[in-house]
């Protein structure tokens, strides 16, 4: 998991509760969680959109070219 051995993980656990001690890592956590979730949620969106922008261009790019077909 991005690249940490067994030992990293647990000197960085080490150090969170020391800094926050152990009452607030469960609060951290659920935090911590939910930021990555609404993360996520705003990739997929952002995903979404440009995937609709792409094909909006591509829908009106192919208008444009029967639209010139039919001139000529």
């Amino acid at each position: 998991m991005f690249g940490l051995s067994g030992g990293e993980l647990i000197v960085i656990l080490i150090i969170f509760l020391v800094l926050f001690g152990p009452s607030k890592l469960p609060e951290l956590g659920r935090t911590l969680a939910l930021s990555i979730r609404n993360f996520q949620r705003g990739l997929k969106e952002a995903s979404n959109n440009v995937d609709t922008v792409h094909t909006n261009i591509d829908n009106n790019v192919a208008k444009e070219n029967k639209k010139e077909e039919q001139i000529n």
